[in-house]
């Protein structure tokens, strides 16, 4: 009788022991797996070139590419971050980049690198994150004419508050992922 309780409150031990680590640890493991930061020497280097924040680049490169440096779109974007031949032209001429070809953001290094430099540029000029993921998604020309025509709010503006469902799903995926890479950076220490 006594073997057969001693067994029962070992297994009962067992299990709260099993349930505490799947309630306490395996979240922020999940969270690790979901929200990998690969990249991570390229990723802090040109961040902090180009003032741009670690967790929004993170962000931007989950949701554009999940960390596939040959994906490409159907509407011609390509690497990591999934820049786009104009926005390439763009960052190219600001950073002297002449030596560059748009084929050559299929490379993690000059992928990331031009988009930090746009997420810098970006936040920037919008200084927020949901801003900052519209001009990203839908380039500055229809985030000016947003706000302009008050659309959208150029302070405190949400996923909700942009046009169209495709502007509005991807800044709220940018920000979901956002809300995990500072957690994840937080851990980390970078900030």
């Amino acid at each position: 009788m006594y073997k057969r309780l001693f067994r029962l409150c070992v297994l009962a031990a067992l299990a709260v022991f099993l349930l505490w680590l799947l309630i306490s640890y395996i979240p922020g493991r999940a969270e690790n797996f979901i929200y990998q930061t690969g990249y991570e020497d390229l990723v802090l280097k040109y961040s902090e070139e180009f003032g741009a924040d670690p967790a929004l680049v993170y962000s931007v490169i989950k949701v554009e590419s999940n960390f596939d440096p040959k994906a490409s779109s159907e509407v011609g974007a390509i690497g990591l971050m999934q820049i786009i031949e104009d926005s390439f032209d763009w960052v190219a001429l600001k950073l002297g980049r002449n030596d560059l070809s748009f084929e050559d953001m299929y490379q993690p290094e000059y992928s990331v690198m031009f988009g930090c430099y746009m997420i810098g540029y970006l936040y920037d000029r919008y200084g927020s994150v949901e801003l900052t993921a519209a001009a990203y998604h839908s380039g500055m020309g229809t985030v000016d004419g947003w706000i302009a025509s008050g659309e959208v709010p150029a302070q405190n503006a949400s996923a909700e508050d942009f046009p169209g469902k495709k502007t509005s799903h991807y800044v709220g995926k940018i920000v979901k992922a956002y809300e995990h890479y500072s957690n994840i950076l937080h851990e980390k220490g970078i900030d």
